[in-house]
């Protein structure tokens, strides 16, 4: 059966805002509460929209929303739409102080640790109103979670979506996507104060013949550390995999495995006096860490400001 030919001129486009407030939250009472509306008005205009559209749109699996294939397919282009409309409606300067912004940032807890603090600060200081939400970043290409609308900037190290970034460019495509080092670190090989290794030369085999926990967003058992190993016809065992940099330090500390840590992030952990580390004994590429954000929020004024705020915390932490 066709879908039903929608005329924008009896479109109620207030649907679509709660359309997008429902796929962000995947909750009828969340969305409710973040558009201030009850929560039979919320159900009563997805309804609406749902018969507007002739299709379900979201269907509930278990205690959340899941997105049909079309409401999965229409969500990026009408939040995009909403934003876009929203920063036209909106001043074009970005006041901080008196600002009520809510911005979204996606990285890795070893660059939180090392970022956050002095960002809490600069809110303290320059914008109280100002309020920000991280969440995990799961993934070594976060160009999707951008684009959904569902971070407003990215951080981490992202060397394929550079490399991806910069082969475009000079295809002479347009960019989508826009990005900003904020510094450079290394690796570090990391144990604990009374391991074997903690003492004597750290070989290549020495390393490999141990057992290695590997921080891994995917899950997947194979890192960076592992495609250098594989350059050189060696490989180690990863014995445990863990999606946080914290609990890779406090399981080094407790057991007898190896793992492979930022250098600017073992002296926050705040345990690095359990902790030993040393010089892995082959090459590995530095880790470069860059900031990557949508083009579509490149011109807004409230972005550029927390952007230019990021640069300057990564300039203070890690000078060049």
């Amino acid at each position: 059966m066709p879908a039903p030919r929608v005329q924008l001129r009896t479109f109620d486009l207030n649907l679509l805002k709660v359309f997008d407030a429902v796929m962000a939250e995947r909750s009828l009472t969340r969305a409710a509460a973040e558009l201030r509306l009850t929560q039979p008005a919320v159900s009563n205009a997805l309804r609406r929209l749902r018969e507007t559209l002739g299709d379900e749109l979201l269907v509930r699996r278990g205690r959340t929303l899941e997105p049909t294939a079309r409401g999965q397919e229409l969500w990026p282009a009408v939040r995009e739409a909403l934003q876009t409309l929203q920063g036209s409606l909106l001043p074009t300067v970005f006041e901080p102080a008196q600002a009520r912004d809510t911005f979204v940032l996606t990285l890795a807890d070893a660059t939180a640790a090392e970022l956050m603090p002095g960002l809490v600060r600069v809110l303290a200081e320059e914008a109280p109103g100002v309020s920000l939400r991280v969440v995990p970043l799961t993934t070594r290409d976060p160009r999707r979670v951008l684009d959904e609308g569902g971070a407003d900037l990215a951080i981490g190290h992202f060397p394929a979506v550079l490399a991806d970034l910069t082969a475009r460019a000079q295809a002479g495509a347009p960019p989508t996507f826009l990005h900003h080092r904020l510094f450079v670190s290394d690796y570090v090989c990391v144990m604990r104060g009374d391991h074997p290794l903690a003492q004597g030369d750290l070989t290549i085999d020495r390393f490999c013949e141990a057992n290695h926990l590997l921080v891994s967003f995917s899950g997947r058992a194979y890192g960076f550390i592992d495609e250098a190993l594989q350059g050189l016809q060696r490989k180690r065992r990863v014995v445990l995999t863990v999606n946080q940099f914290f609990t890779a330090g406090k399981v080094v500390v407790q057991s007898d495995l190896l793992t492979v840590l930022p250098r600017h992030f073992v002296n926050v952990t705040g345990f690095a006096g359990q902790l030993v580390i040393r010089e892995l004994p082959f090459t590995v590429a530095p880790i470069q860490v860059d900031a990557l954000w949508h083009q579509r929020l490149d011109g807004a004024s409230g972005h550029a400001w927390l952007r230019k705020q990021v640069a300057a915390l990564g300039r203070n932490v890690f000078p060049t």
